[in-house]
């Protein structure tokens, strides 16, 4: 099936479901489900393409809205890179076709991607910490490399960083028109994904930026916990939250059997196919409307895919209520977190560095800060997502600061757990600065139960 067929499926956002004993719930006459006893059914093929995060129109977004005597001070943008060709290989099928060098009058197309191309070669000078110096500056592969960005993935940043740029330049005049190097913060981990997905946006932000002024520090950890990440008790957390994830898939007997299904086609052992990750590729193939594979033994189908993506949507559910994942999430975002509300606390005090903060990471790094921030209803990071933390400045009152949090252009911030009972406890139309330091300086602690009051403590607590 292909992505059009897919789209108008998307018309269908509650399946029909099948009622108990087999009846078709066709037969009961029912035009509306009832909202008390029947949630709508997720559709996966529809949280599929929200993943994908195909460009089209530009987006509309609430980045920069504030009332009219607030003053922007800073902005801390974590992005996830863009659409990637997948990491994993269906076993004995053909890697789907996909071109990963950047031709201007291919779909999807971006006004400004030849000059991306142009600004990237000039760059090859350019000084990275390593190993960042050793990476590509732009995907150039005829055929995709595993992992790597697509063009898709190129014109999902330079989107971004012109959106960016309209609100936070454009309008608010964040940065000076001679900004120095040490306005911007640039970190990314050690991908080609995340660095040129990194490069994509600040040029849509920045366009034909200086070369000279451009610095990316290197992270090598997922978590962005640079010093902090010998944390035992979070990786107990992970570690019983991935039995969790087990034994839900153990308890699936339609994905067991889809597996069984898949692995026939291909002809090799189950477990072999399910430790391929047959959904990675599945998702790319989806994305770029490519059809799934097929052997002599038959096709992989879009029945297949909605059985794994439909587990996967139980499991992000389930992660919700058991809370382990939060507790990973607490104690794997503290590091990040704490860095941020740092440079924040500096802009505050009228320090003009770093007024603009880019991290270039990975779906593993958004996650668990949307977690720890309380955002659990938040979709699972789709491809060049981006979550954004703004400090503003009331004017009238010059040492009151406050923040917004957006996650893809949506105002998350009463959402988030040092935030949501504000509108019962305040007046003020924005949520205080004040209450995220507390939160990262004190409340992460005792949403872990325990006596921690530091991150030290929580992470080599006894007897958890």
């Amino acid at each position: 099936m292909d992505v059009l067929t897919a789209l108008l499926l998307l018309v269908h956002l509650i399946p029909v479901s099948t009622a108990k004993n087999g009846v078709s719930s066709k037969s009961r006459k029912r035009i509306m489900p009832d909202p008390v006893t029947e949630p709508p059914v997720t559709d996966p093929v529809y949280e599929a393409l929200l993943y994908c995060n195909i460009p089209s129109v530009a987006e509309r977004s609430m980045e920069g809205h504030a009332p009219h005597h607030f003053k922007l001070v800073s902005v801390h943008v974590f992005i996830r890179h863009g659409d990637r060709y997948p990491l994993y290989v269906i076993p004995k099928t053909k890697r789907p076709e996909i071109d990963c060098t950047l031709v201007a009058n291919r779909k999807p197309y971006h006004p400004k991607l030849e000059a991306f191309v142009s600004h990237m070669s000039k760059g090859s000078g350019a000084s990275f910490e390593s190993p960042l110096n050793s990476l590509p500056l732009y995907p150039n592969h005829p055929l995709c490399e595993m992992g790597e960005l697509t063009q898709t993935g190129v014109v999902q940043h330079l989107q971004n960083g012109q959106l960016l740029r309209d609100i936070y330049l454009k309008k608010h005049k964040l940065l000076p028109n001679d900004w120095s190097a040490d306005q911007l913060y640039l970190e990314t981990t050690g991908k080609s994904r995340t660095l040129q997905s990194g490069l994509a946006l600040l040029y849509g932000f920045l366009p034909d930026f200086d070369w000279k002024k451009i610095y990316f520090r290197h992270q090598p950890s997922a978590l962005f916990c640079s010093g902090s990440c010998y944390c035992p008790v979070r990786n107990q957390y992970l570690e019983k939250e991935q039995r969790r994830q087990y034994l839900l898939r153990l308890k699936n007997s339609q994905l067991e059997k889809t597996y069984g299904e898949m692995a026939k086609i291909v002809d090799v052992p189950t477990k072999q196919l399910r430790a391929a990750n047959p959904i990675d590729s599945m998702l790319c193939h989806l994305c770029h409307n490519v059809s799934f594979p097929c052997t002599r033994n038959g096709c992989v189908n879009m029945e297949h895919f909605k059985v794994i993506k439909t587990h996967q949507i139980e499991d992000e559910r389930e992660r919700r209520e058991k809370k382990l994942y939060l507790g990973y999430s607490l104690l794997g975002a503290h590091p990040i977190l704490n860095q941020t509300i740092g440079r924040m606390q500096r802009a505050t005090e009228g320090r003009r560095e770093e007024l603009f903060a880019l991290y270039s990471a990975h779906d593993v790094t958004l996650s668990p800060v949307l977690s720890a921030l309380g955002l659990s209803e938040a979709r699972f990071p789709r491809f060049a997502a981006r979550l954004i933390f703004e400090l503003w400045q009331d004017r009238e009152k010059p040492n009151e600061h406050s923040v917004r949090i957006l996650y893809n252009g949506v105002d998350v911030t009463f959402h988030t757990s040092f935030c949501q009972d504000h509108h019962k406890r305040s007046p003020k139309p924005m949520c205080p600065f004040e209450n995220l330091v507390r939160f990262v300086k004190r409340d992460m602690f005792v949403a872990l139960g325990g006596s921690s009051t530091n991150y030290y403590d929580a992470c080599h607590r006894e007897g958890f």
